[in-house]
């Protein structure tokens, strides 16, 4: 049986898969890895997070079920391409399929204005956030992500509107992607809706094994 990766975005923790993962009948297989941990104290640029969790995940044995959302679903989608033999299935969560330029400007300004502790709660300290955010603004998957050949889920909670857009795009550049909406729910689906978010997965994978 494939290895499930669920990996978090940047304004979370690896415990924030823990209630979806309640609700899952299996949790034996399941991997959450704590991005800042697996870092191994190295800055947090793109090329040091995305060479990190390429490690993390090729020394899993076997094909792995890979599951991202927002920055775990632009790893997880860079994974993709990087290595199609791994991926027994890929769900991408709330995932641009390019870095909007404007709205991440936007953030990391309104970021400089937040005190420290505020990121106590995120993946990545003050200054680890700002390193990573300066080295993904040109991140743009557009023009490959219609290689990838494995069993797609792409998710989006319906009140997510800047991830929507990017939602339908990979869904129809994708060969075997599939979408669904997830009502009542924003941007943090594995926070907002656990309970939901859990079934869909495990009829994805119960479909897909």
């Amino acid at each position: 049986m494939a290895t499930k990766v669920f990996v978090h975005g940047s304004g979370q923790k690896e415990t924030s898969w823990n209630e979806v993962i309640s609700y899952m009948p299996s949790k034996g297989d399941i991997m959450c890895p704590g991005l800042s941990s697996i870092l191994e104290g190295k800055e947090a640029s793109y090329e040091n997070l995305y060479s990190s969790f390429v490690k993390y995940c090729n020394q899993i044995d076997g094909e792995i079920h890979l599951c991202g959302i927002s920055l775990g679903g632009i790893l997880a989608l860079n994974y993709a391409l990087d290595f199609p033999q791994k991926i027994k299935t890929l769900v991408l969560i709330g995932t641009p399929h390019k870095i909007p330029k404007a709205m991440f400007g936007f953030q990391n300004l309104i970021f400089r204005f937040l005190p420290k502790s505020i990121f106590e709660t995120m993946a990545f300290d003050k200054k680890n956030t700002f390193a990573l955010g300066d080295t993904m603004k040109n991140l743009d998957f557009s023009g490959k992500v219609n290689t990838i050949k494995s069993p797609t889920l792409i998710l989006c909670g319906k009140k997510d509107t800047a991830n929507l857009r990017s939602a339908y795009y990979l869904s129809q550049n994708i060969k075997n992607a599939e979408m669904k909406v997830i009502e009542n729910a924003g941007h943090v689906v594995n926070e907002e809706s656990p309970q939901i978010l859990a079934r869909i997965l495990q009829e994805y994978y119960s479909s897909n094994d």
